[in-house]
Formats: structure tokens, C-alpha cells, sequence
């Protein structure tokens, strides 16, 4: 048992793996076991879960600098990434880093675009606010000013990043990672001005607020692009994302961040910045992390502390 930032935490010593898993705080996980309890003695209807939802939605808003009216809930990244991959004119250019996550790229792929190695030259821009590979940060100043069109994936950055993201087009991320909160929710914030341009190729009784017929009433806002929620994994999040926009954001930077650092100092290798970082080292023995393109990845994380570090750089050293 761990306390961190005001939450007790059940995770085992040696866990740096949160780019791969996050783990939740132990009052997030007891909300999700009485849900199940709950749904084991029938106990809820289709309703009783649209407070979770809503709560999620408005909790992911806060995190990325929107109003809820401007997020969507699904369930996959791939998912948001399509939509906006389909709205784009057939052909479009599009910039992803070289070394960006499939969810954010093969969208783009396989509705026929064109990938380019520069931003200069491309229609749209489709990367990772922080890349799964090795936690490199991406230039948001940069991107903001550049003039494109920009979808950020926030997947490796929510959760330990302060974001204020409202100028970008469109903004998409998942719970289970540095939100701590199931797998199967996901969301994506639409500017304003961008939502006619999206498509709702996955309209549903939920999008729609509609159980039947054939006639196609969208909600007003972000919501005509929703996916019937996984409600288990919102029972989560509705605990666990208002928590975490509670938080000193810059202090859990902070905290994660040094650890990091102090990983890569004790490797006689350059700090980075990022609460991710990537290592030429075999898998430690007793360190839960992963591999990713050929190299050992290690996540801090808000329960983290020295003690996880140095197991690596005793087994390294």
C-alpha cells in the first residue's frame, strides 16, 4: 500500500509501467467493484449510468481545457482518429511523427491519405502530445502557431501534463493509462467551429438520443458523435478524472519528472523531461515496465517513488 497526492494506491513495489497500464487509486478501483456488485444483483438500468458518463465527459473537458459540450465519449483513440481521417478530402497530406503510435496513424493510412515528413507541406497535422516510444514532447507552441489543421492524441500526456488545449482542432485520449480509470473509455474534444466537418459515421441511439426509427437527429453538440458508453469503464473514470483535475498538475509533472531524471542520471544519460523515457537495456528482473521499438520503457507515475528507480539502477549499475 502506497499514499500519493491523497489517494492509497494497492500497486506493488517495481511498477513502471504506466504507458503500457495505469493503476488506479484504491478508492477508483472499490467504485468499479461495487458497479459490478451492483450489476450482480441486477440492480441498475440503462440510465443509471448516464451520470457517469456526464461526469467523465466534463472531467475530461477540464483536463484538456473544454467545455463538456465540446467532448465526445467513446471507446478507442483509433475510433476518433477515423472519424476525422474520413472527413478529410481524399488525398490529403498528413503529418504524424515517425515514430507515432498505430492508433493515431494507420487511421489516416487507410482512408488513402498521403503521410509527409514535414508540417510545412501537409494538410493536416495528426501526433501524439507526448509518443508512447520513448516520451519525447511534442512542440505545442510550434503546432499552434503553425497554421495547420491539428488533431493531439493526450493518451501519454493526461494525467501528469497540465494541458490547455482549446485551440486545437481536435483532441482525443483514453482512461486507462495516466487517468488510472478501465480500459473502453475514450474521448475527443471538437472545436467549435470544427464540428460540422466531422461525420457521425457511427450514429447510434446514444448519439442521437433515438432507441428506433430511421430518421437521423443529431445533438447539438459534441455528443452526435458518441459511442454507446462501456459502462464499467465510466464508473471508473467518473471517479477517477475529477480527481485528477483536482490535482496540482504541475506538482505531479514535477514529481514524475525527477524520477525519470534521476533514472537517466544514474545511467550517465541526459534528463528528458517526460514522465516516459526509453532505455538500450535488457528488462529488469522485479520491474514491471515495457519494450518498445527494441527498447526497455519505463513510466513514472504519481505512485511512484525513489525506491522503484533504484531497483532499475541497481540491477543496470
Amino acid at each position: 500500500m502506497r499514499e500519493a497526492f491523497g489517494a492509497v494506491f494497492d500497486v506493488e513495489p517495481g511498477y513502471l509501467n504506466t504507458a503500457s497500464i495505469g493503476v488506479p487509486p484504491r478508492h477508483v478501483a472499490d467504485a468499479v467493484a461495487a458497479s459490478h456488485e451492483r450489476w450482480r444483483r441486477g440492480q441498475d438500468t440503462s440510465s443509471t449510468f448516464n451520470e457517469v458518463v456526464e461526469t467523465s465527459r466534463e472531467a475530461f473537458g477540464r483536463l484538456v481545457g473544454v467545455p463538456a459540450a465540446s467532448v465526445a465519449c467513446g471507446a478507442t483513440v483509433s475510433q476518433f482518429a477515423s472519424l476525422v481521417a474520413q472527413a478529410l478530402p481524399a488525398g490529403s497530406k498528413v503529418f504524424v511523427d515517425p515514430g507515432e503510435f498505430t492508433s493515431v496513424s494507420l487511421p489516416f493510412v487507410a482512408a488513402g491519405h498521403r503521410v509527409v515528413s514535414t508540417v510545412d507541406e501537409c494538410d493536416m497535422v495528426a501526433v501524439s502530445v507526448v509518443q508512447s516510444a520513448d516520451g519525447t514532447i511534442a512542440d505545442l507552441e510550434g503546432l499552434r502557431g503553425s497554421g495547420k489543421p491539428v488533431l493531439l492524441d493526450v493518451s501519454q500526456a493526461a494525467g501528469w501534463m497540465p494541458l490547455s488545449l482549446a485551440w486545437a482542432d481536435f483532441v482525443v485520449g483514453v482512461a486507462y493509462k495516466w487517468l488510472m480509470a478501465p480500459r473502453g473509455a475514450a474521448w475527443m474534444a471538437v472545436r467549435p467551429d470544427r464540428m460540422d466537418f466531422l461525420k457521425p459515421l457511427a450514429a447510434n441511439w446514444y448519439s442521437t438520443g433515438e432507441n428506433y426509427g430511421t430518421e437521423l437527429v443529431l445533438r447539438s453538440d459534441a455528443r452526435r458523435f458518441d459511442l454507446s458508453p462501456t459502462w464499467f469503464s465510466h464508473v471508473g473514470a467518473a471517479v477517477a478524472l475529477p480527481w485528477v483535475a483536482t490535482l496540482d498538475l504541475d506538482a505531479v509533472r514535477a514529481h514524475c519528472v525527477s524520477l525519470t531524471d534521476r533514472l537517466l542520471t544514474g545511467l550517465g544519460l541526459p534528463s528528458r523531461g517526460s514522465a516516459i523515457v526509453s532505455v538500450d537495456a535488457p528488462p529488469v528482473p522485479g520491474v514491471v515496465s515495457s519494450v518498445r521499438a527494441g527498447r526497455t520503457r519505463f513510466a513514472c507515475h504519481l505512485y511512484n517513488t525513489v525506491e522503484d528507480v533504484d531497483r532499475v539502477l541497481e540491477a543496470l549499475g
